[in-house]
């Protein structure tokens, strides 16, 4: 069959400026820091949040799922010993070594800084990456703040299609994505320790089948194994 027999692909983009973009991120995105903050809230979990325990390693990693809906939200939690929380934000904030911890990335790149802690970022996967990133590319914001007790949050979420559209078109062989929330909570236990926190929210429409929650355990184990070798690497 050939490409031409398929649906054409939406094409509709909204050309807005870059102040309207910055209020519109800084809005978005104060809503996904704080949904970040309470899933990293120790004291909520009491058995009625929702969280479902999926796997405890003997490494420490937590790794919970709660579902809303169709909305699947993933979350890992763990303490991080001789690392900083310095010196693993520098690490997952670091775009261009974002390979050597998610090894399904093929290509990460800044489209446009609105200010020192808000950026409009590419994110490609490729042919052999995992379901629902498979092939797929995401257009998203990331905002880092910095909280009044320290705690450091990044926050990333898609843009909306149209938005996403205007300041990137879509590559004819890929799928853009939509990555409803992700980001990552770290916080201090002293000055060379902390626990970090990584939540990712996904829509796949309806059920989610038990291997690819397998597969995605799996993964999250590997990024965060992968990103302590790199944050104990990384200078203080």
């Amino acid at each position: 069959m050939s490409s031409s027999s398929g649906p054409a692909p939406c094409t509709r983009s909204w050309s807005i400026s870059e102040d309207s973009l910055r209020r519109y991120v800084q809005f978005a995105s104060e809503t996904c820091i704080q949904e970040l903050l309470g899933a990293s809230d120790t004291n909520k979990g009491n058995g009625n949040d929702g969280w479902k325990l999926l796997t405890l390693d003997n490494g420490g990693v937590e790794i919970s799922k709660r579902r809303s809906g169709s909305f699947h939200t993933f979350r890992s939690r763990w303490v991080l010993t001789s690392v900083s929380p310095q010196q693993f934000i520098t690490v997952a904030n670091a775009i261009d070594a974002a390979k050597q911890w998610d090894s399904d990335l093929v290509e990460a790149r800044y489209i446009k800084d609105l200010q020192d802690n808000l950026s409009i970022i590419r994110l490609r996967f490729g042919d052999n990456s995992k379901p629902l990133f498979r092939n797929r590319e995401f257009i998203v914001y990331e905002r880092r703040e910095t909280m009044e007790d320290g705690t450091l949050v990044v926050a990333v979420a898609s843009l909306p299609k149209e938005i996403a559209a205007g300041l990137h078109p879509k590559q004819s062989n890929a799928i853009r994505g939509l990555l409803l929330q992700s980001g990552w909570v770290v916080e201090k236990l002293d000055d060379t320790s902390c626990v970090v926190t990584y939540v990712v929210q996904l829509d796949p429409a309806g059920w989610l089948p038990k291997c690819f929650v397998n597969r995605l355990n799996t993964k999250l184990v590997m990024i965060i194994e992968n990103l302590r070798k790199l944050a104990q690497a990384c200078p203080t």
